[in-house]
């Protein structure tokens, strides 16, 4: 989605998780399609067939997203700040104690496709961030992890 122009970054989130949980890119890609209204494109997986990548257009809301896989010392680190940013937080305790053994995340950057908009639209926003909010619910379910809205420095 990044090299297509029809389409502006908008927001990342991240579903973090334990890499022993990856799932493999046909079950999370029987799961999106079970949604109905995604169309899947560039899935990439490794050698066991665990996902690496998976591009989703939501046509109906006028968004993409690009779910990539990452995993190492950036999704330790991160997971150490936001255990440390989070720790006297009410109602995350559940969170943060699976969010501490974590090594492994998705990186979900959400895109708006650029619509020329007819002239009686008035500028009506059809961009619509329910694509996200799915894909994110999905990843969740299938990785037993814990979204997280990196700008607001909340989980989900």
């Amino acid at each position: 989605m990044s090299s297509d122009d029809r389409y502006e970054w908008r927001e990342t989130y991240f579903v973090l998780f334990q890499s022993r949980k990856r799932p493999l890119l046909s079950d999370v890609e029987a799961a999106f399609e079970g949604l109905g209204q995604f169309q899947l494109t560039e899935p990439a997986a490794d050698a066991e067939g665990r996902i690496e990548a998976l591009n989703i257009v939501s046509p109906e809301d006028h968004s993409a997203l690009e779910i990539d896989y990452l995993s190492g010392d950036e999704v330790l680190l991160q997971v150490e700040e936001l255990t440390k940013e989070l720790r006297g937080e009410s109602g995350y305790a559940d969170k943060l104690a699976k969010l501490r053994r974590c090594d492994a995340r998705f990186e979900v950057m959400h895109f708006e496709e650029m619509v020329d908009a007819a002239p009686d639209d008035e500028g009506d926003e059809v961009f619509d961030p329910s694509a996200l909010l799915m894909a994110l619910e999905t990843l969740v379910k299938l990785t037993d992890g814990v979204g997280v809205d990196p700008q607001a420095g909340t989980l989900l």
